[in-house]
């Protein structure tokens, strides 16, 4: 209850009365508080969108009204006996969420509620409808609320407090709630605590600590944050300590027999659970001018979320005569509706825009200060009962109810930064910079190694080559001369011995004679000598040749020396950037302390329901499909036994389009339960589905077949028809085809399912299904993507239960269709189910060694390490450290890495 800068008030229309802004219209759109986000452009796709806000809060935030959900609860044993000869009071029309009070046997009053609830409702279907969207938002860093008000004995404390520790089905809403807030939180970096009070006569009291039982609410100066500091505050665990304190709190709780109700609740009973989470954030960081290299495009900075959830479940609203409430109990009675009263006012000075809020006229309005007019995500649900007995406490339940629809919240997230995980991450990255610096650092040595050794080799062939031709040509030199001198010399002797030395001086003297012959050997010993001598040249020419070959080949080695200056220098740089990158990081984590506060500007997202219109001329079968889906006659549940199921199917070939689609909603919400499957099967449901999804383009007939074909694919039996009867195809057709992020949704959730199916896998691949599931991540949706992540990871466990039991062998399936790098870019999402999905589909790839190489090549051994350390699931991450030590080829890359886990 804020000022009133977060309320935005609209006036009341006459005749009935409808809710300010419903959220839910009647075209089927979720109501997930994921959904009301814009996407950001900031972050990945399927991400969810990440905000900022100081302790002290600020004016921005997310619209967020207070949504009202009514339960109707059954006949009890006294009202079957006293109202035998009455009608109920109150008729439900759950599919227009749409309930009539009726004043007499021929006048009612109608209104319109986020969620209808008739009395089949099963716990877990109340908890998805009312808590859910609020715990998901808590999980995500919002304060939230989930309020029960109704008459005593309508089941407020079985809807909210109920145990159910002998049938678990029975759970109510407190339960489910931390089960899925501890399945979403990490032990080691998240903490989940609990205070558990009542507020009796106007005094808080713990329950789990009854000594303490005077309470004061303290409230921030600042931010107008209020706060019980005397409260005992319980860490949690696990589910069973949490059930432990809750069967504490309610023995400590004030109970009292009245004329409605054998254990009548006398007091407010509020659970308070604080929500600690640590997250990521991811934004741009503008490097420095003098440093254009650097290595940090973006970094991850880490947040710590603080939430909490508060269960309320309020004291009973009735008249005094009617509980037959005197004494002790009468002031119990009046004190109840004071703080009830209380409560009544501020709502409707909030929904009248009010200047005033009374907020201070009673200790429950102070403490549900954020719940109505503040920065918390409100649900609340009444409760109502049918005896015509308690018109009176049903109309005054239902008009209350209608007020707090009117309220609008302004949801904001309080973080803070965790420099503790910064540090963390900070040494991972460096010790991942490190590991890739010395690889390179190897390769470069080896590289140089290996070019000196080609140098050096090079070389020696050189002068081994050179030594060799000049030997030859040495020896062939002196051969040539030796043979030359000899032949000369056995001349001189052949003519000495023949003429003599007196003849040789007289032919000689004369000119005749012999001596013409000496002279032409003289003559030809000559061209010899000169021919030696030219060959003499050419030996030295040649010799230096190869000296200036050799000189080359020194050259060219000198070369190689200064190529290993380069690579030196090249290494030097190396090392100075590493220097420059842990400067960067030292300045980094100066930069942290100057980060400023900003928020994404939220659009609203909250729709009208269309109206409907009547139509005529039909055969009776068609008017009471058509006139219960326009609330004039009875509700679906009545109708499948009224109609038949085969004359609901035969509506689905309907000539009139608006009367095809009101069935086919029919069909899927009657394929939601597990009971109506079978019958929906044999009765053909499953072909005429099909056929729809075949023939007709209508958006809503698309994505309301494609949720039913989904619900019908969660049993095993119906799989197999589904695929027989070509569905996997159609649903491939359908996802390339369509747009609208629900529908997506709807395709990808019954691929998902059809993924989960051993049997399955090889004709779903043939048929297209995988290539479909992973053309839809163009969506960017986060529900999509988490539908997508859901149906990978049943593929890969289906493919490693194989592997293991050797009924397949070889690559995995999605690695020859792509989807790894997928898979490692989104395995950190900031999403809690992508990122869950995809880590478990990690870890049931690497199960197999086949895809160890692949995995690695691919980035996703540094994903599995993340995953063995910093999962917030323990049976996730023991599985990515059994795989990584189980794995020789993991193993021997992270030795190579110097990973150790």
């Amino acid at each position: 209850m804020a000022s009133n800068a977060y309320r935005n008030g609209t006036s009341s229309h006459k005749g009935t009365i409808k809710p300010l802004a419903a959220s839910n219209s009647s075209n089927g759109k979720s109501s997930s508080f994921k959904s009301r986000l814009p996407p950001s452009s900031n972050h990945s796709p399927g991400s969810a969108p990440l905000r900022r806000s100081n302790s002290a809060g600020g004016s921005d935030g997310v619209p967020g009204r207070v949504r009202v959900a009514v339960r109707l609860r059954p006949r009890n044993a006294e009202e079957c006996v006293a109202d035998a000869d009455f009608a109920d009071c109150v008729e439900l029309q759950p599919e227009l969420k749409r309930l009539k009070l009726r004043k007499n046997n021929w006048d009612s009053e109608t209104y319109e509620f986020d969620e209808v609830l008739t009395e089949f409702a099963s716990q877990k279907r109340v908890y998805e409808v009312v808590a859910k969207p609020v715990v998901e938002s808590v999980l995500d860093g919002y304060n939230g609320t989930v309020m029960a008000y109704g008459q005593t004995g309508t089941g407020k404390t079985f809807t909210l407090g109920r145990l159910g520790e002998e049938d678990t089905s029975a759970r109510g809403i407190m339960v489910r709630s931390l089960e899925e807030i501890l399945a979403n939180v990490s032990p080691e970096t998240d903490s989940v605590s609990v205070s558990y009070l009542q507020l009796y006569m106007e005094t808080i009291q713990d329950l789990l600590d009854p000594a303490n039982d005077n309470i004061s609410i303290v409230e921030d100066p600042k931010t107008g944050d209020v706060s019980l500091p005397g409260a005992t505050h319980v860490e949690i665990r696990d589910e069973q300590n949490f059930l432990e304190l809750l069967r504490i709190g309610e023995a400590h709780r004030i109970a009292a027999n009245t004329k409605l109700n054998t254990e009548s609740s006398r007091s407010h009973a509020i659970l308070m659970v604080h929500v600690k989470r640590s997250v990521l954030s991811a934004e741009d960081v503008i490097p420095s001018e003098t440093d254009k290299s650097s290595h940090f495009a973006k970094l991850p900075k880490p947040l710590v979320r603080k939430s909490k959830l508060v269960l309320v479940d309020l004291a009973g609203s009735e008249r005094v005569h009617k509980s037959g409430s005197d004494g002790h109990m009468l002031e119990e009675a009046k004190s109840i509706n004071l703080s009830l009263s209380a409560l009544g006012k501020c709502i409707n000075a909030l929904a009248e825009n009010s200047s005033h809020v009374p907020v201070r006229d009673s200790k429950l309005t102070r403490l549900l200060k954020d719940s109505f007019g503040g920065t918390a995500r409100t649900s609340l649900i009444v409760t109502i009962g049918p005896s015509p007995r308690h018109r009176g406490e049903t109309s005054s339940t239902i008009l209350f109810g209608q007020r707090a629809m009117k309220v609008e919240n302004m949801l904001r997230i309080k973080e803070e930064f965790d420099y503790k995980s910064l540090s963390r991450r900070l040494e991972i990255q460096l010790d991942k910079l490190i590991a890739e610096n010395e690889r390179q650092q190897k390769v470069f040595d080896n590289e140089v190694e290996r070019i000196n050794l080609e140098a050096q080799n090079r070389i020696s062939e050189v002068e081994r080559n050179f030594a060799d031709a000049l030997e030859k040509e040495r020896l062939k030199c002196q051969m040539e001369y030796m043979e030359s001198v000899k032949k000369l010399e056995e001349k001189m002797i052949e003519n000495q011995q023949k003429n003599g030395c007196d003849g040789f001086m007289k032919d000689k003297c004369n000119g005749e004679g012999p001596g013409f012959s000496v002279v032409d050997d003289v003559a030809e010993v000559k061209k010899l000598l000169d021919k030696e001598i030219h060959m003499r040249k050419e030996a030295e020419e040649e010799v230096n040749k190869l000296k200036s070959q050799l000189r080359q080949c020194t050259d060219s080695g000198e070369g190689g020396d200064s190529e290993i200056l380069k690579l030196q220098q090249a290494l030097a740089d190396e090392v100075h950037q590493k220097k420059k990158l842990e400067e960067e990081t030292i300045v980094l984590r100066s930069q942290l302390l100057q980060l400023t506060f900003e928020a994404d500007q939220m659009r609203r997202c909250l729709g009208r329901s269309g109206s409907t219109n009547g139509y005529g001329g039909l055969e009776s079968p068609m008017s009471q499909v058509r006139d219960s889906l326009n609330g004039h006659k009875t509700p679906v549940a009545a109708l499948f036994e009224q109609v038949g199921l085969q004359k609901i199917l035969a509506l689905l070939e309907s000539e009139d389009v608006n009367v095809r689609i009101h069935a086919v909603k029919v069909v899927a919400n009657l394929a939601a339960e597990e009971a109506n499957q079978e019958r929906i099967v044999e009765a053909g449901g499953l072909t005429s589905l099909l056929m729809l999804l075949r023939n007709y383009e209508d958006e809503t007939i698309r994505r309301v077949v494609a949720g039913a074909i989904a619900n019908l694919a969660m049993n095993e039996a119906n799989q197999e028809l589904i695929m027989i009867q070509g569905g996997i195809s159609l649903l491939s057709m359908t996802a390339s085809d369509a747009e609208d992020p629900q529908t997506l949704r709807m395709v990808a959730g019954a691929i998902a399912n059809l993924c989960g199916n051993e049997k399955l896998q090889v004709k779903l691949r043939s048929e297209g299904g995988i290539k479909a599931l992973l053309g839809m991540v163009r969506c960017g949706h986060p529900d999509v993507l988490s539908q997508v992540a859901r149906g990978i990871a049943n593929f890969a466990k289906c493919e490693s239960r194989a592997s293991a039991n050797g009924i397949r062998s070889g690559r995995s399936v999605l690695i020859d269709d792509g989807v790894l790098p997928w898979i490692v870019q989104n395995a950190n999402n900031d999403s809690a189910p992508i990122r869950r999905h995809i880590e478990l589909a990690l870890c049931h790839l690497a199960q197999h060694e086949v895809n160890a190489k692949d995995m690695i090549t691919g980035g996703a051994l540094w994903e599995l390490v993340r995953i063995s350390r910093d999962c917030s699931r323990e049976d996730i991450r023991s599985l990515a450290q059994r795989t990584l030590n189980l794995s020789p080829v993991f193993r021997a890359e992270m030795r190579r890495l110097r990973i150790e886990l």
